[in-house]
């Protein structure tokens, strides 16, 4: 009896003694600006402790609504190991020491809400698993002010909380464990025990100049360490990313700094290989570190520019040209609407363009494939051109985080919320040859239909939101051109056409989900004439068809916007579907690479030739007569000859060395 006794003690202490092995020793939830420096950080009460079956989840405070005091968020801790400290840091990238595991920004609620680890599978711990205090191993409630969440603390069973704005710096602040079990807001310490003991590690870092850059460029990356080498400090490092590889660049990947010294650098050229395959991304990444030596940063991102692009014979939104892109539709396309005025001309404009046996719906994955052509940048195919911003973008640079600055995304001009049609359709890559029916009614097909989606920068879509267009909302960003104003109103035409739910009215109405209206009609049918349609939207216009089956009738004929809703409602349309015959303007220029003039021949009645650089910047300009000789004076890079005559354009690459 008393060896039963003497087990069951041992078994209930082990069990004790287990459930104390980890606990949150910090947690940083408000960083300042956009949530970057997001991090938690567990202690265990031995160094070098495996975290093999054991869950880290976050728990939202809220009482009400459907994910009320339930998993936010969790993560799979399996395969870490805390350090000599008996520390392990989950976190978001820029953190510095590099977490273990990294999470992405803006991820962490700044509370009232907690935090907590649990042993157990991680399927087990999905996103809306209720609270509970089953295998829970250490918990805190943490937040920003001093309300406590009572009701997710009771449903945890803990009465711990603490909050970073307790000395009112809540940005500045994490929350840290004291040595006594309780809690407190202080500087961050991520990778360091609180107290400052412990073993202090040697950092390493890496300095790379992080700007694009272009095929055939060598450039340095310098290795730094906080304090001097005691022996040579040996490690690796990679920088192949999906599809750029070892055959794109040449580099050593072993470095070495030597005993008493802090720096090492390497040299890395990427390789010009002439194959048109868009621009890359390279991504440096530390291999391991010896003992005793920690990452102060790592996972750095370059954008490799590709050399070898294709320059199309029409110009950017910005720098228009017309008539160069011929439309693709059949010459009975529009034949139904020959002799039809008012309402009976939309209805048969929407029985076109939202004809059930025709027109296809895809999926908005597929989007982003669509935009990358639709949108594609004339003057370089290895970019896309952003609407508001009026600049290209790389096409590799597409936001798959939360960080939007630097990236590109997918803009609705009529805005999902306002019209219904959020997640209206599946997020996978289906590919042009998988669609569904739809029509007139089918509004979550919205969500998908690339005719009023565009390429544009993140926080660019971030900060029009949901607003109206016109001088009382959204207006553009400050010192924009105005050269998408024009593209809005006939894809917000299209939309009110497109889908019976949808409408356009004058002023400015509330900015609210489901109203389905948008504004201002006036602006829009003003904004129609001021910027023409030109061969930009012609070129996304006939790419579109070839996905959706259906056009945009708006960019054929911007005419139509009247007829529907502005001065000429009442009148009788009728087609023109003549179409002319485009002829290509072509023009001799060498030589190309050059070091000084370049000689351009072969424009009969000469014209007008600009120079821009590959951010779409003009740098230059010239007439010229049927052979010009033009001094060159450019800092050496790739630029884009755009020369103009007779109303035909045409446009070639120049390289400077």
């Amino acid at each position: 009896m008393f060896k039963k006794l003497l087990c069951v003690a041992a078994f209930i202490f082990g069990i004790q003694a287990h459930a104390q092995q980890f606990v949150i020793n910090e947690i940083d939830s408000d960083s300042p600006s956009t949530d970057l420096l997001e991090f938690v950080e567990i202690k265990s009460q031995t160094p070098f402790a495996s975290l093999n079956g054991y869950v880290l989840a976050f728990f939202n405070g809220n009482t009400t609504g459907s994910t009320a005091l339930k998993i936010y968020y969790s993560l799979d801790l399996s395969g870490l190991t805390t350090d000599a400290n008996g520390l392990v840091v989950i976190g978001n990238q820029a953190v510095s020491p590099t977490p273990s595991l990294i999470i992405p920004n803006s991820t962490i609620q700044n509370g009232p809400d907690a935090v907590a680890i649990y042993q157990g599978n991680i399927a087990d711990y999905p996103q809306f698993t209720p609270a509970s205090s089953t295998n829970l191993i250490h918990a805190i409630g943490h937040g920003n002010t001093a309300s406590q969440p009572t009701e997710l603390m009771q449903a945890l069973g803990i009465t711990t909380y603490a909050y970073e704005n307790q000395f009112r710096q809540q940005t500045a602040h994490s929350i840290q464990r004291n040595n006594d079990g309780t809690y407190t807001a202080a500087m961050p310490t991520p990778g360091a025990l609180n107290d400052g003991t412990g073993v202090v590690f040697n950092g390493v870092s890496i300095s790379v100049d992080t700007e694009n850059k272009n095929e055939g460029t060598t450039f340095p990356i310098t290795f730094t360490t906080q304090q001097a080498a005691a022996t040579d400090l040996s490690f690796t490092y990679s920088l192949t990313n999906n599809a750029f590889t070892a055959a794109d660049y040449t580099a050593d990947l072993n470095v070495t700094i030597l005993a008493g010294t802090t720096s090492a650098t390497k040299n890395v050229t990427i390789l010009q290989d002439g194959v048109e395959e868009g621009d890359e991304t390279l991504f440096i990444r530390f291999g391991n570190l010896p003992e005793g030596y920690i990452r102060m940063n790592d996972f750095i991102y370059i954008n490799v520019v590709d050399m070898d692009f294709v320059v199309s014979n029409f110009g950017t939104p910005l720098n228009p040209t017309f008539g160069q892109v011929s439309p693709t539709y059949n010459s009975d396309y529009y034949a139904s609407l020959n002799g039809l005025s008012g309402n009976e001309l939309k209805l048969a404009l929407q029985n076109i363009i939202a004809n059930p046996d025709v027109v296809r719906k895809h999926s908005y994955g597929d989007v982003t494939e669509i935009l990358k052509k639709a949108d594609q940048n004339p003057l370089n195919s290895n970019d896309v051109w952003l609407l508001y911003s009026e600049a290209p973008r790389a096409k590799n640079l597409y936001q798959l985080g939360s960080v939007t600055t630097g990236f590109w995304n997918r803009e609705h001009i009529f805005p999902q919320s306002r019209g219904s049609f959020e997640n209206g359709t599946s997020t996978e890559f289906d590919g042009i040859d998988i669609w569904e029916p739809t029509d007139a009614d089918d509004i979550l097909a919205a969500h998908s239909d690339a005719h009023h989606i565009r390429a544009e920068a993140g926080n660019v879509n971030s900060s029009r939101g949901n607003k109206d267009f016109g001088p009382l909302d959204y207006n553009g960003i400050a010192g924009n051109q105005n050269s998408w104003k024009g593209d809005v109103a006939r894809s917000l035409f299209y939309m009110a056409v497109r889908y019976n739910l949808l409408s356009l009215v004058n002023g400015n109405p509330d900015d609210v989900r489901d109203n389905h209206q948008m504004g201002d009609l006036a602006t829009l049918l003003e904004w129609n004439t001021l910027d023409r349609a030109d061969d930009f939207e012609m070129n996304r216009n006939n790419y579109i068809q070839t996905w959706q089956y259906n056009r945009n009738p708006f960019i054929d004929f911007p005419a139509l916007a009247d007829y529907i809703w502005g001065n000429r409602v009442g009148e009788v349309w009728n087609n023109n579907l003549s179409n002319n015959d485009f002829e290509a303007l072509s023009f001799v220029m060498y030589p190309n690479p050059t070091t000084g003039n370049i000689t351009i021949s072969g424009i009969e009645n000469g014209g007008i030739v600009q120079f821009y650089d590959l951010l779409g910047k003009q740098v230059a300009t010239h007439k010229i007569e049927q052979s010009t000789t033009i001094p060159i004076a450019f800092e050496s890079g790739v630029y884009l000859v755009k020369i103009t005559s007779n109303n035909k354009t045409a446009t070639q690459k120049l390289i400077v060395k």
